[in-house]
């Protein structure tokens, strides 16, 4: 059970008018923040210090842009961790009921030099009377975090704003965590937060209220884009519940938060997941059963047997965090998936966009995905996404990169759980399996409505947006989950055998942290000499009857999802190689995935 414990600081925002222009759009007007100097919570785990002082005037403030606002006085505090164990937190702010001034004439940006940053936000996107401005942090003993707080009256705020009073505080929540909750989604400054009306993709409110963005309990993975830069100012600046039109979404993306998992055993020998609430039969390596996730911090990282036996229930020992949640010597909150197969910039190009880097990544329904590229290119595009200037506002600080063999695999894992497609009450049987793709276009979230390998009736039989027969091909059964992991194109992804570059274009292999390295062609000692913990390679074999092929020197490129030709075994467990080694000769795709730092 999470236990939480409440600091209010009495950080009071009162915006007052005090005359108004004749013929002017707007008021004059005056703000103060008041608050406490320092306030210690009662657990004496959090010391909240209001550097500036006790208070802050800012007099005769005007209306005014989002450039002149970030040159006001801001306001300062700083959160300690005084304790000797970890300091779970968020910050909120709380309004008022008794305001007059709609917080939608009200913008503000908030920073922390722990490399926060909300970006200007208009104060209404984040909700109306409680929300929060920063979702859950964790300081570990002894250190400390100093935000500082930009608010100011919006330049396209009109008369109405004349005469009325603002007032909200500042509200910083701890609590001992008990992680049982996903990390919430870190934003890129390009991304806007999405969820589905039930017709179309509206702007989401990012601070998650009343779960109105993401539920992972009730399946539904948190959603974002980027759009047009013709477009991006406006939903950016946007109300939430804005439609958000497909013909300038760009790129769709969803949220990994950071687990643990562990594989269970009903009968001691054979490691097919448990039975659990979710299943009708005692798993099989055909049908398999729940694969057990917790959520965890940044700051937890297990590394148990990833396996247990279901009658003995699962101890400490037995959990394990994926590798993909460890990038380089970073550990991360979660990752960026790419919601679709990759697609370019230009729809009609021959097999979708070819080997070629002249066009730009895109990922979107219902548009041939990017085919006949070697990996280096594809590899090469996805990075290129954050350069200077890049079209999808994506910052430097954000990471897109080829989606890695471990990174297929917590998506993988995650479906598999309680929290994914297995866990949907909508589907029994062999319906738990991802639906697949047999589009022989190449059409991205494209559905058959059934997971059948041996049927031959091609072609895009349901959209990614269609109930239940279109849905159940995403790894959640509704349309919030990943599609195409399942049949449509072999995926390359970046998983190489012993660092052989083939056919694949690369001069030499990039930076280790952007590919997972298979030392030999066994499988259980591939990784070190050891089994590819969460790679979802030994560990899963052959489930859902899935194909599985080994790396080599002769084959050193990784292939996962399969492919609806020849009646292969697609599935989400599914693994290949190619016989041209990493070159552009074949009808196979690429997926994206964004890392936030």
């Amino acid at each position: 059970m999470t236990k939480k414990k409440y600091i209010v600081i009495s950080v009071v925002i009162i915006l007052i008018s005090i005359i108004a222009l004749i013929g002017a759009s707007y008021a004059l007007l005056t703000m103060t923040i008041e608050g406490d100097k320092e306030i210690t919570l009662t657990a004496g785990i959090l010391k909240v210090d209001f550097s500036e002082g006790d208070n802050i005037s800012i007099e005769n403030s005007a209306p005014m842009s989002d450039k002149e606002g970030l040159q006001t006085t801001p306001y300062t505090f700083t959160v300690t961790n005084t304790g000797n164990i970890n300091a779970y937190y968020h910050v909120s702010l709380e309004e008022d009921s008794n305001n007059t001034l709609s917080n939608s004439n009200l913008k503000m940006k908030i920073t922390g030099n722990n490399g926060y940053d909300s970006g200007v936000i208009r104060v209404s996107d984040y909700g109306i009377g409680s929300f929060e401005i920063i979702g859950e942090d964790v300081l570990e003993p002894s250190d400390t975090v100093t935000y500082t707080l930009y608010m100011w009256l919006d330049e396209d705020a009109g008369n109405e704003a004349q005469g009325t009073i603002y007032q909200s505080k500042i509200v910083v929540t701890s609590y001992d965590r008990e992680q049982n909750s996903p990390n919430a989604p870190m934003l890129d400054e390009g991304m806007i937060p999405v969820t589905y009306d039930g017709s179309n993709w509206v702007k989401a409110d990012r601070t998650n209220l009343n779960n109105s963005w993401h539920n992972y309990n009730d399946l539904m993975w948190a959603n974002a884009v980027t759009v047009s830069e013709s477009s991006r100012s406006t939903y950016k600046n946007a109300n939430v519940g804005t439609v958000v039109n497909m013909d300038d979404i760009e790129t769709m993306w969803v949220w990994i938060p950071r687990y643990s998992y562990s594989i269970g055993s009903e009968d001691g020998t054979y490691y097919y997941g448990k039975q659990g609430d979710y299943l009708d039969t005692t798993p099989t390596q055909v049908l398999p059963g729940e694969i057990d996730v917790k959520f965890v911090s940044e700051n937890t990282k297990d590394r148990g047997s990833a396996k247990y036996i279901v009658s003995e229930g699962i101890s400490d020992d037995d959990w394990y965090t994926p590798d993909a949640f460890t990038f380089g010597d970073e550990e991360l909150r979660g990752i960026w998936v790419g919601k679709f197969e990759t697609s370019s910039s230009n729809p009609s190009a021959e097999n979708g966009g070819g080997n070629t880097t002249d066009l730009d990544a895109m990922i979107k329904p219902n548009v041939t995905s990017w085919q006949y590229i070697n990996v280096s290119n594809a590899f090469n595009l996805s990075s290129k996404m954050n350069n200077n200037g890049n079209r999808y506002g994506i910052e430097s600080t954000t990471d897109t990169h080829m989606m890695k063999s471990s990174e297929w695999a917590v998506v993988a894992y995650l479906s598999q759980s309680k929290y994914g497609k297995l866990g949907n009450s909508s589907f029994t049987g062999s319906n738990k399996e991802i639906y697949q793709n047999k589009s022989d276009q190449f059409i991205t979230g494209c559905s058959y409505g059934s997971s059948s390998n041996t049927n031959t009736d091609y072609g895009c039989q349901y959209q990614y947006n269609v109930e239940i027969n279109g849905t159940g091909a995403s790894t959640t059964g509704n349309i919030y989950g990943i599609y195409d992991t399942s049949g449509g194109a072999w995926e390359y992804v970046m998983g190489n055998y012993n660092d052989v570059t083939g056919n694949s274009g690369f001069i030499r292999m990039p930076e280790s942290k952007y590919y997972d390295k298979y030392a030999t062609s066994n499988i259980n000692t591939a990784c070190n000499g050891s089994a590819c913990t969460s790679h979802g390679l030994s560990e899963t074999w052959g489930w859902g009857n899935d194909y599985h092929d080994t790396l080599s020197e002769n084959y050193p490129w990784l292939l996962r999802g399969g492919s609806f030709i020849n009646n292969v075994g697609a599935g989400i467990f599914s693994y290949s190689v190619t016989e041209e080694k990493g070159n552009s000769r074949s009808s196979i795709t690429f997926r994206l995935v964004a890392t936030i730092r």
